[in-house]
């Protein structure tokens, strides 16, 4: 579920979104930590982004002038988290948490409701869901009419796989904000469920409102269209996924949606479309690893050798970050999986992935990691988490 102004939870739709994938910058195989000799000292440069300079310079003075100012700070976060979702790149999160710094160490209750919401935001895009539901909760505990929070908070519980939990918070949702978000946001839980007809239902009526057919309401369609694929996708309908993907496209291009469709053609053993879908996309840990996927299955060696190698350094670097091996554990496996053809590694990675969240994607690379290995205890252990959550999944169904 994507958030109210219209962006999705990062790339990775934690959901539809998204965020996910994100490793520090590249780094040398094998590269040891460098320790700077003064703070003057310069680690590493941020790429260049055409105009960005100009803003950042802008934002920082505006922070500096008036670092308690709630549209400021919020205004920065935004920004600062929008160029960490676009480009691949944690440590704009960072730098969106420090423009919300000067509340760190005010009590919750003496928070600003919205930057409680934002901090979350930037939690959750981190996957650091313990500390965006608790956060939540504490802005919910002071507005409880805030539906952003509400959203953000259906969100995070679909993601970690509390069905029930997601519909109390889309129900609050629904009467805090537009019945759209509301019915939407419990569509997608039902089609998570099982209940596809249902879901669709709802979702191709919520499309039909002539409310929506403006070219400012572009990206709630691209939302609700991209919602539907996924659904058909669970179904076991994949022409009819496909359809709606290309609607959803036509709609409004956006850095989920090309990743979600680029998984559906590597599903649908299409790799050499995936190149030419992603190719002007910055290069983020997402995108790098779908191209690599897709040049290992066209036999595009040298393509292949190329992104692996940056992905690989990437992970190296992330490493060295403690506490952070689990938290991108699905990209791990993905790469383990179908990059480097280490089933075993692969499994231990997807295993540790749906201990954090249990989307979809989540539960079908477990359960493609575990065909690979041959394991039967995993496949146990799948069965019984998709009992436990009420995930419905023809494509799961498949594999086991």
């Amino acid at each position: 579920m994507r958030a109210l102004h219209g962006s999705r939870a990062g790339l990775v739709r934690c959901g539809l979104l998204a965020a996910a994938l994100l490793f520090a910058a590249s780094a040398p195989l094998g590269a040891a930590p460098r320790v700077p000799a003064s703070d003057d000292a310069i680690v590493e440069t941020l790429p260049a982004i055409a105009g960005w300079s100009l803003e950042a310079r802008r934002l920082r003075q505006a922070l500096a002038r008036h670092p308690r100012d709630e549209a400021t700070a919020l205004a920065a976060a935004q920004a600062y988290l929008e160029l960490a979702r676009t480009q691949g790149d944690a440590r704009y999160a960072g730098y969106a948490m420090g423009a919300l710094q000067a509340w760190d160490a005010a009590a919750a209750a003496q928070t600003p409701p919205a930057v409680l919401v934002m901090r979350a935001t930037v939690a959750q895009f981190l996957h650091d869901f313990d500390a965006a539901e608790a956060t939540l909760k504490s802005a919910l505990a002071v507005q409880p009419g805030n539906a952003q929070a509400w959203i953000t908070l259906a969100t995070i519980l679909r993601v970690r796989g509390r069905y029930a939990e997601s519909d109390a918070a889309c129900r609050a949702l629904g009467r805090a904000g537009p019945a759209l978000y509301g019915l939407a946001c419990l569509a997608e839980n039902a089609g998570l469920r099982g209940d596809h007809a249902s879901a669709r239902d709802t979702l191709r009526s919520l499309l039909g409102d002539p409310v929506l057919q403006g070219a400012q309401q572009a990206r709630t369609r691209q939302w609700l269209l991209t919602s539907l694929a996924e659904i058909e996708e669970l179904a076991g309908r994949p022409a009819a996924a496909e359809a709606f993907y290309r609607q959803a496209l036509q709609a409004e291009r956006s850095g989920y949606l090309l990743i979600a469709y680029s998984d559906f053609l590597l599903r649908q053993k299409r790799p050499a479309e995936v190149p030419s879908l992603l190719a002007r996309e910055p290069r983020s840990d997402a995108v790098l690893l779908r191209l690599a996927i897709a040049a290992r299955r066209t036999d595009s060696a040298i393509i292949a050798r190329k992104d692996s190698e940056e992905l690989q350094a990437r992970f190296d670097a992330a490493a060295l970050r403690p506490g952070n091996t689990e938290a991108h554990a699905r990209e791990g496996a993905l790469f383990a999986l179908d990059v480097e053809g280490d089933t075993r590694r692969a499994l231990e990675l997807a295993r540790a992935n749906v201990r954090l969240q249990r989307e979809p994607i989540d539960l079908l690379l477990l359960a493609r990691a575990a065909a690979a290995a041959d394991d039967d205890e995993a496949r146990s252990e799948l069965r019984a988490l998709m009992q436990r959550t009420g995930l419905r999944d023809a494509r799961i169904d498949a594999v086991l």
